[in-house]
């Protein structure tokens, strides 16, 4: 099924499941217990709004971007507006299904604390196979937040409704980043194997001579040979090195850089040229801006 649905508002979501009633026009939440039987092997879907989703449990395959993923036990997933994600398997019923899933427009944010700050929540353009899994604990403390969000969406819509509501979204989403740093700590053997990889791509890449015909890294190309997202490879750096993954690709290339300056006859314009900048001037401009110098008087100050 290559066809592609797209699910546009609050209150189209509503239609497609049944028994479902809208309280708000611009956020819901979703009890998954009540429609797992709604879900269809292969279909392909897009939002037009945000989700939050967490499972209590092991369903269906799912598609997001070109990822595969299971979806596995107390996992949490966010999800921005149009990415396309696709269900693989029919869900498999179980005896304990359980889980929720938070959705808001955003219109809802719009011109809000939340609205101006959303995309510095990163997590929401990580891939499914990056999600974040979750503690008893901290399972408890969403979950206390979307009750509360969900008991003022079933409350009547007032004055207040919209701060309430938005409020406890950020909180929330900053929950989110608190256990999503958490599970960074956690993974760190894994993550060090995964800085390893990285850095001898790097190396490999800058010691290599086609640069000049394939051009310079950039974070989706590193980020896909590793197979993560840039957002979430990123973080990872940081976190990691105290670099996000363009400044981290930038170091490599300035101490690349830095050795041909000093063991090399090149021009500045032949060693810009040869490291994959169009421009020379663009390699003179990082050069100063990452080392205090121009590539020149690096050279004869050494």
């Amino acid at each position: 099924m290559n066809k592609v649905t797209h699910i546009e508002t609050i209150s189209d979501m509503h239609k497609m499941l049944p028994h479902s009633n809208v309280k708000h026009p611009l956020a819901a939440v979703v009890d998954f217990s009540k429609y797992q039987e709604q879900f269809y092997s292969g279909m392909k879907i897009t939002l037009g709004f945000y989700s939050v989703m967490f499972k209590n449990f092991c369903v269906n395959k799912m598609k997001y971007g070109q990822q595969s993923y299971d979806f596995q036990e107390g996992s949490l997933v966010c999800i921005a507006p149009r990415q396309v994600i696709t269900l693989d398997e029919p869900v498999k019923q179980t005896a304990d299904v359980s889980g929720w899933g938070l959705f808001f427009h955003p219109d809802l944010i719009r011109g809000t604390s939340l609205g101006k700050s959303i995309k510095e929540y990163s997590f929401f353009s990580y891939e499914t196979n990056e999600a974040l899994h979750l503690s008893e604990k901290e399972k408890a403390t969403l979950y206390n937040i979307v009750q509360k969000i969900d008991e003022e969406l079933f409350d009547n819509i007032d004055k207040h409704s919209q701060t309430l509501i938005v409020s406890n979204i950020e909180l929330l989403l900053n929950y989110c980043t608190r256990y999503y740093d958490r599970q960074f700590i956690t993974r760190k053997n894994a993550n060090r194997d995964m800085l390893m990889k990285i850095e001898d791509i790097l190396t490999r890449r800058f010691q290599s001579t086609d640069l000049s015909e394939k051009g310079l890294p950039t974070v989706k190309d590193l980020a896909d040979q590793v197979f993560l997202s840039p957002n979430y490879l990123s973080d990872l750096l940081k976190r990691e090195t105290g670099m996000n993954a363009q400044d981290r690709i930038h170091y490599y290339l300035i101490e690349e850089a830095k050795n041909l300056l000093l063991s090399s006859g090149k021009t500045v314009a032949e060693l810009a040229f040869s490291m994959g900048f169009e421009y020379p001037q663009y390699f003179s401009r990082l050069f100063k801006s990452k080392t205090g110098m121009t590539p020149l008087e690096f050279r004869n100050m050494n």
